[in-house]
């Protein structure tokens, strides 16, 4: 097995770490007991630790063998989500209504085994410092990552470059994906309003209808990305609350429209932005409805930079069986990428293995897949060692 030897002899003391993290889940911001089982595993290890770092974050240092000013970030995310979990093993949660539904448990574990491995063996020069962050689930400018930015993060702790890794349903285990450039969307929120005068069903005739005009809006918007963006440009404009009206003879005087914009350049996410306003202030207009349009921009795109994905895929290369280094974009959003604005550095996928049987991100019958921990802390590892000079 590519593992590194000493990662691989304490495989089932993780596997432990993570089912406990599993049966104990916590939500964003309240990572208590979490955070005090990370930070007791780094002191333990003889790790430099800070608690309470954006809430409930908590960041090790650890310096190598020899003297030298690099300083390299890795990162884990531990909240977990508001689903009630639907597996019936010995480790599912005890904590009703929560569960790791997205693997933190299992990346919060890959990072804690490098950092025992790495604390053991300080085979590498400079400094490397531990990053668990809190609330990555909690979304945009308001979760853990903007918010350790903001709180001085990257002032107290210096990182040159930071790395982070989620694990990938439908990927074998034993395998990275890594890629340059773009390779996880924007994400925007908007809300817009629709209102009039309320009136009978019956005599339609006395106002602005705002049902028919929400009707014509969600059409519309799904013409954006078709007619309004270059083709060669990705974006998804999706509709995803619609609410309004109490009665079945009353035409409501407001429609509530709630969705979601994701794109992966800038230019296509300021189009989209315009394209949506312009779209619903026009048919307000000629159905002589009233509009409130509230649009936010909640994370950046993920960029990953090409020095940092080249030295991701050497360490990709020394550990996993192998390394995909074209893997297909997705929409789907990630905080991290608030990191990689303010650091170079690279975010991958590690495989977690068949998504059959409900073993999806956000899945109420979701577990990571323990196999893959010696992968992932002996990735993180090798990131590290690779500076030894």
């Amino acid at each position: 097995m590519p593992v590194k030897n000493r990662i691989a002899e304490f495989h089932d003391e993780m596997t432990r770490w993570r089912r406990h993290l599993h049966a104990n889940p916590e939500l964003s911001y309240q990572e208590y007991e979490t955070a005090s089982f990370v930070a007791e595993h780094l002191r333990s290890y003889g790790i430099e630790v800070t608690a309470g770092v954006g809430g409930t974050g908590v960041v090790g240092v650890l310096h190598g063998s020899r003297e030298s000013e690099r300083s390299i970030g890795l990162r884990a995310d531990m909240d977990a989500l508001a689903i009630e979990e639907r597996n019936d093993f010995a480790h599912r949660s005890t904590n009703r209504g929560v569960m790791h539904a997205c693997g933190h448990d299992g990346h919060t574990t890959m990072l804690l085994g490098a950092a025992r491995y790495l604390a053991g063996t300080r085979d590498f020069s400079g400094r490397v410092v531990f990053i668990f962050q809190p609330a990555e689930e909690m979304g945009g400018k308001d979760g853990g990552a903007a918010r350790m930015i903001r709180e001085g993060l990257f002032e107290n702790f210096r990182c040159d470059e930071i790395y982070g890794l989620h694990n990938w349903p439908g990927m074998e285990v034993g395998t990275l994906a890594v890629k340059a450039g773009p390779m996880m969307a924007s994400g925007d929120a908007f809300e817009i309003e629709v209102s009039s005068t309320g009136m009978h069903a019956a005599q339609p005739h006395k106002g602005a209808d705002v049902v028919l005009t929400a009707g014509h809006i969600l059409v519309a918007l799904q013409q954006i990305t078709a007619r309004n963006i270059d083709p060669l440009d990705a974006v998804v404009v999706s509709a995803t609350q619609v609410h309004g009206g109490d009665a079945y003879n009353v035409l409501p005087n407001m429609m509530t429209i709630r969705g979601t914009v994701r794109a992966f350049s800038p230019l296509a996410r300021t189009a989209a932005e315009t394209a949506v306003r312009r779209v619903v202030e026009g048919i307000c207009m000629s159905t002589g409805a009233e509009c409130k349009i509230t649009y936010v921009q909640q994370y950046p795109t993920l960029i990953n930079s090409t020095s940092a994905t080249l030295s991701a895929e050497a360490a990709g290369l020394a550990v996993f069986n192998g390394v995909e280094t074209n893997p297909p974009r997705t929409m789907i959003v990630e905080d991290f990428a608030f990191m990689l604005e303010d650091r170079p550095g690279c975010y991958g996928w590690i495989g977690n293995g068949s998504d059959m049987n409900g073993r999806i991100l956000h899945s109420a019958w979701f577990d990571f897949n323990d196999e893959a921990l010696p992968f992932g802390a002996s990735y993180f590892a090798s990131l590290v060692e690779a500076r030894r000079q």
